[in-house]
C-alpha cells in the first residue's frame, strides 16, 4: 500500500512538474511571440522611412500633406522625462511608506494602511487621468502662473500615484525579510530604532527595494490612458516640466486607431511598440543585475 502511495504521489509530482514547466515555456512564447509581431510589422516601415531620420530627428509628423516626418526622438525624450520625474517623486515617498508600515506602524494603524495602499491600485488609470485633468493640472497652473496645467509635471504626478502601491508593497516585504537578528546586533551596539533603520535594515533589503522600484519604473513607462489625458499631447521637444508633452504610449494609442492599413504612419507606430518594448526590456535587464549584485555582496 505504501508503495502504491509513493508511486501515486511520484506520478502527481510529475505531472505538477510538466503542468509548470509547460506554463513557463508558454509565457516565454507568448512574449516572443509579441515582440516577432511587432518587429515583423515594424521593419516595414523601413522600406519609406530612413532609419536615421527615425532614431535621430524631432519632429514627428507623419500626417502632413506634403513631407511628413517620422523622427521619434521628441517622443522618446518626453516618455523619459515623465518616467524619471514620476520616479523622482515616489521612490522617496514609497521607501518612507515601506519603512514606516514595516517598522515603525501600529498593528492597528498597518491594518487600515496597507488595505488603502493596495486599493490604490486598483483605480482605473482613466480615473487617475480624470483628476489630473481636473484637479491636478488647474492647481499647477495656479501655483506656478502658467496657461494650463496639462504638462509632464501633471503627467508625472500622477504616474508617481500609480507606481506607489507596487513600490511600497514589495519594498516592504523587502524589509520584512530582514533577519531579526540584524536589529538585534544593531541594538545591542546601541544604535536607536533610526540609526537600525537606516544603517542595518534599508541596506541588508536593498536588493528588494531596487527590484521594488525598476518594477514601479515598468509600470510607469508603459502606462497609457493617464499621461494621453494629462500630458498635453504636443509632439514637439520639451524645453522644461511644464512644457506639453506625447509620450511614446500616447502616440500609439492617439494614432494607432485612425492610421490607414498598408501605410509608412501604420509601420511607424508598430516599430514605437519594438521601441517601447525594447526600453522596457533594457529596465529590466539593470534591475536584474542590480538585484544580483547587491545579493553577491
Amino acid at each position: 500500500m505504501k508503495n502504491i502511495l509513493k508511486v501515486n504521489r511520484g506520478k502527481v509530482d510529475d505531472g505538477f512538474n510538466l503542468l509548470f514547466r509547460l506554463a513557463g515555456i508558454l509565457t516565454v512564447l507568448i512574449l516572443f511571440g509579441i515582440f516577432l509581431m511587432l518587429l515583423i510589422n515594424g521593419l516595414l516601415a523601413f522600406r519609406d522611412i530612413s532609419l536615421r531620420e527615425f532614431l535621430i530627428s524631432p519632429i514627428w509628423s507623419p500626417g502632413a500633406y506634403e513631407s511628413p516626418h517620422y523622427g521619434i526622438l521628441t517622443l522618446v525624450v518626453s516618455s523619459l522625462m515623465v518616467t524619471f520625474l514620476a520616479m523622482l517623486i515616489a521612490v522617496p515617498i514609497s521607501i518612507g511608506a515601506a519603512a514606516y508600515l514595516a517598522e515603525f506602524a501600529p498593528r492597528r494603524v498597518e491594518k487600515i494602511l496597507k488595505p488603502a495602499i493596495e486599493m490604490l491600485a486598483a483605480v482605473p488609470s482613466v480615473t487617475i487621468g480624470f483628476l489630473g485633468i481636473v484637479l491636478v493640472g488647474p492647481f499647477l497652473s495656479w501655483l506656478f502662473g502658467i496657461s494650463h496645467g496639462l504638462n509632464a509635471l501633471n503627467g508625472a504626478i500622477l504616474l508617481a500615484v500609480m507606481a506607489l502601491p507596487t513600490i511600497i508593497s514589495i519594498a516592504e516585504d523587502a524589509i520584512y525579510a530582514v533577519p531579526n537578528t540584524f536589529k538585534e546586533a544593531s541594538y545591542a551596539l546601541g544604535a536607536n530604532k533610526w540609526e537600525t533603520l537606516v544603517r542595518v535594515v534599508l541596506p541588508a533589503s536593498a536588493s528588494g527595494i531596487i527590484a521594488a522600484i525598476m518594477l514601479g519604473m515598468g509600470r510607469v513607462i508603459g502606462e497609457t490612458m493617464a499621461v494621453l489625458m494629462a500630458t498635453g499631447n504636443a509632439a514637439a521637444m520639451p524645453n522644461s516640466i511644464f512644457d506639453p508633452v506625447q509620450p511614446l504610449t500616447a502616440t500609439i494609442a492617439i494614432e494607432m486607431g485612425e492610421v490607414p492599413y498598408d501605410t509608412p504612419h501604420y509601420y511607424a507606430l508598430f516599430a514605437l511598440g519594438v521601441i517601447l518594448f525594447l526600453i522596457t526590456l533594457i529596465i529590466n535587464l539593470i534591475a536584474d543585475k542590480i538585484t544580483t549584485q547587491w545579493q553577491v555582496r
